[in-house]
């Protein structure tokens, strides 16, 4: 079995909530942009997100139906197993509709300039190397480890459940209709509760006490286009 790899991830709530200041003030491409914003949000694998479509999303409904040869897993899964279904928040929706006008209504969500290209798998990081942080303070994979760590110390919630919204198999392998109805109502209580949390976060609410706001991470504004994506439109 290969060796676990561990990313960078910011667990401290403060110091989250800085860094969640940062990426809203993010200045590069709005592709970019949102797929950075996106991503806290959803905390699914990076590969996932950016390889995204829009015939993947319900809007209306909150959900994207992620299919399982995106996912990572055993091969036989990938190749017959269920969708693996992520719940989105109210922030994460309000995000997708607005790119929606730009890139909607097929084909990949978060597109690079090259024509059925999405952007690439450096995107994110190269975004949070902009606004200051290192590939030892946060990666774009990290903010998995940031959420599941904060999800259940900060809000309480089952492992099994944070685990489920992360495609992480459970112990038993459990797969039947009931076990994924159970669940995907937990996840989409949970999905909204933790963009909640961040929006308190990001206005310097942690714990209900109010810390500085103004204390966030340095910012760099970006001076060139990311995947050289034009910026015609203001942001």
């Amino acid at each position: 079995m290969p060796p676990v790899k561990h990313y960078a991830a910011i667990t401290e709530p403060e110091a989250l909530g800085s860094s969640f200041r940062a990426i809203h003030s993010y200045k590069g491409t709005l592709i970019v942009r949102a797929a950075l914003q996106f991503t806290p949000l959803v905390f699914q694998r990076p590969g996932q997100i950016r390889r995204a479509a829009w015939e993947q999303f319900d809007l209306k409904g909150g959900l994207w139906v992620c299919p399982a040869a995106m996912v990572k897993g055993k091969l036989e899964r990938k190749r017959s197993g269920p969708p693996h279904l992520v719940p989105l928040s109210r922030q994460a929706v309000s995000i997708l509709r607005d790119l929606y006008i730009l890139t909607g209504p097929t084909g990949y969500v978060f597109p690079s300039r090259k024509a059925g290209v999405p952007i690439s798998d450096g995107a994110i990081n190269a975004a949070l190397r902009t606004l200051g942080y290192s590939g030892q303070e946060m990666t774009g994979h990290g903010f998995r480890a940031t959420a599941r760590t904060l999800i259940r110390e900060r809000l309480g919630y089952d492992k099994e459940v944070v685990e489920r919204h992360l495609a992480h198999s459970s112990d038993e392998e459990l797969g039947d209709a009931y076990d994924r109805t159970q669940f995907i109502e937990q996840c989409t209580k949970m999905a909204q509760d933790w963009a909640d949390y961040l929006d308190r976060l990001a206005i310097g609410l942690v714990d209900g006490i109010s810390v500085d706001a103004t204390r966030q991470a340095p910012l760099l504004v970006a001076t060139k286009s990311d995947e050289g994506i034009s910026e015609s439109i203001s942001i």
